[in-house]
């Protein structure tokens, strides 16, 4: 049988936190997750949309807990106000989905001088889920979900000397750096959380080909033959953001989903999610662990999953 929203299982009285939940797939992502409960933490950085986001949940799901706060996750210094901020309200989360991304945009850099879409896709990413680590760790089965895409697979290989591409940038190369980073994060992760023999666990998912903004997005912002066909083409075969987002709702709440998995549409780009075995050439130990050492000293985090699960970690 296909696995559906109405799978979901109860999550009252659980803490969600999803990044980009002001539209498309963070939105339906935060639909579901308050329709079975959770209290779900929308890190947003448009606050007016995500003011519309809410009044949409809230008019579908009248006893909807939800919490705005804003996060841009192209300011280190933005990232790390919004984790403060959610761990003095709540020292235990249970969900993390990191959501939200941009995707095939002109060459620019985050607000800390990083090429924009590794900038926003991974590093803002990685420095949050180190900075909420400490209420996850509290939470016994905590899950920590990475959304990755298609686009990985045709991404060229992270260059630490060349962080930003400068020479070799080009929208959709960078894009589908980020979206390789965001796999290998996810993984290296999992493993790390493994070897201290928590039950904290990180997975990884990709929604497929979906009809979100995030294509029209792309298409305004760059103009390219490119992002203007799949800003077409999306709109005629692409999936609802509903059944986009059921993959990342899988990982991070079927009972049966474990640790260092992958959650896909059942065809690549479309259908019922499924999980998905882990492999290709990308997926190199050596290449996850330079991506964490480069990680670490962009964002100036030490992320040091053994210590956090330490007994004496505050």
């Amino acid at each position: 049988m296909s696995w559906m929203a109405a799978d979901i299982p109860d999550q009252t009285g659980r803490i969600a936190v999803v990044t980009g939940a002001n539209g498309g797939l963070g939105l339906e992502t935060a639909r579901e997750l308050a329709r079975k409960g959770a209290l779900v933490v929308m890190g947003v950085r448009n606050q007016e949309k995500a003011e519309r986001a809410v009044a949409d949940i809230e008019a579908e799901i009248p006893d909807a807990k939800l919490e705005l706060r804003e996060l841009d996750l192209a300011s280190l210094a933005s990232v790390k106000a919004f984790a403060e901020g959610v761990i003095n309200e709540h020292p235990r989360i249970d969900l993390l989905i990191n959501n939200a991304g941009v995707m095939a945009i002109p060459q620019t850099s985050t607000a800390d001088g990083f090429e924009m879409q590794f900038g926003t896709n991974h590093l803002g990413h990685f420095a949050l889920t180190a900075q909420l680590m400490p209420a996850l760790m509290h939470t016994p089965g905590a899950r920590i979900v990475t959304v990755t895409s298609t686009a990985r697979h045709a991404a060229t290989s992270l260059d630490p000397d060349d962080l930003n591409m400068e020479d070799n940038y080009t929208p959709w190369g960078a894009y589908g750096r980020s979206k390789i980073a965001n796999m290998n994060f996810a993984l290296e992760l999992n493993r790390r959380l493994e070897q201290t023999g928590s039950s904290v666990v990180s997975l990884a998912a990709h929604p497929g080909y979906s009809n979100t903004d995030l294509q029209a997005h792309s298409a305004r912002e760059h103009g390219g033959a490119s992002q203007r066909f799949f800003a077409k083409t999306v709109q005629w075969v692409g999936m609802t953001p509903a059944k986009g987002a059921l993959p990342q709702l899988r990982a991070a709440t079927d009972p049966a989903a474990h640790g260092g998995e992958l959650y896909t549409p059942r065809w690549v780009n479309s259908g019922s999610p499924v999980r998905r075995p882990v492999t290709g050439r990308r997926n190199r130990p050596e290449d996850m662990q330079t991506l964490w050492s480069v990680s670490e000293d962009a964002t100036g985090i030490e992320f040091d999953v053994e210590a956090l699960a330490s007994p004496d970690a505050s």
